[in-house]
């Protein structure tokens, strides 16, 4: 297989593609570390880029922290949006492909309807400002990207929502999670799948695409299902948005239409259910 490079390989999502990478018997697939590795260190990335000629670059670095961001807008920007172009620069020197990781962030999410790669993105915090602006900076840049717009990444890897209820369900007896914010949980595994897919796919098209699990939930029931599927007894109590508030607004309604990813790279995406049942038994105590 041509060569494929992977920045920001110490992520959640980094740690899912070293598992898949495994378990497909997947070879030349890159993992530097971070400190060769560094997005807004233009020079180091050069000999990087220069030492392993790769045919592919899978970008899993960003900064996420979506609160954070409000009032650290500069390293935000800096990593969403300069390291994204630094990488696409780079691509376009060594003619490789760029597989970059977005999010769901992007819109608005106040209109109940499916999201299609070409709806107006019009963000409502900081984080999905810089994750768009750092779309728009490498469509400007570089032919050959695929940009993967991912939403509510989760496994048994990193800190993610599943394991943070689990660990507030083992320390207290009641919780109220928000019942107004609806989306589709995604499997970090799934997605690191779908992303060797498109790799190993004969087909080459560019541009933006759609992946998360398919189905819609919201907070509150998703909270619910680890709860069950875990054996985690506690109280879920649902509240609305109003009720928590945060320093970053979150959009109502984020589920994305996944046609285009389907049509053009024959992926298919397992129900999120069914997907948190496989991330719930590898956290198990006799899988850690």
């Amino acid at each position: 297989m041509a060569k494929v490079l992977v920045i920001g390989a110490g992520g959640q999502l980094g740690q899912c593609i070293k598992k898949i990478v495994a378990q497909r018997n997947i070879e030349q697939v890159v993992f530097p570390e971070e400190g060769i590795a560094n997005i807004l260190n233009l020079a180091d990335l050069s000999t990087l880029f220069n030492q392993e000629k790769p045919i592919y670059v899978i970008n899993c670095a960003a900064y996420t922290a979506v609160d954070k961001a409000e009032d650290e807008v500069g390293i935000a920007k800096a990593v969403n949006e300069t390291g994204a172009s630094n990488l696409a620069q780079l691509c376009k020197t060594y003619e490789a492909t760029l597989i970059h990781i977005s999010t769901d962030f992007v819109f608005e999410g106040n209109e109940v309807k499916l999201l299609k790669e070409d709806d107006v993105a019009r963000p409502i915090n900081v984080y999905g400002l810089t994750k768009l602006a750092g779309e728009k900076a490498i469509v400007d840049v570089l032919a050959q990207h695929i940009i993967l717009r991912t939403s509510w990444l989760y496994s048994e890897f990193a800190n993610n929502f599943v394991k943070t209820m689990l660990k507030l369900g083992a320390d207290k007896d009641e919780l109220n999670i928000i019942a107004d914010q609806v989306g589709t949980p995604t499997y970090a595994i799934d997605l690191a799948n779908a992303i060797f897919d498109i790799i190993q796919s004969p087909t080459k098209k560019y541009g933006i695409y759609h992946f998360s699990n398919e189905g819609v939930t919201s907070w509150y029931d998703f909270a619910k299902a680890i709860f069950d599927y875990s054996g985690t007894a506690v109280k879920v109590n649902p509240i609305s948005t109003s009720a928590y508030p945060t320093k970053a607004k979150r959009p109502h309604f984020s589920v994305m239409d996944k046609s285009k990813i389907k049509a053009d790279y024959n992926i298919k995406a397992p129900y999120w259910l069914y997907s948190l049942k496989k991330c719930i038994e590898q956290l198990r105590p006799n899988n850690q």
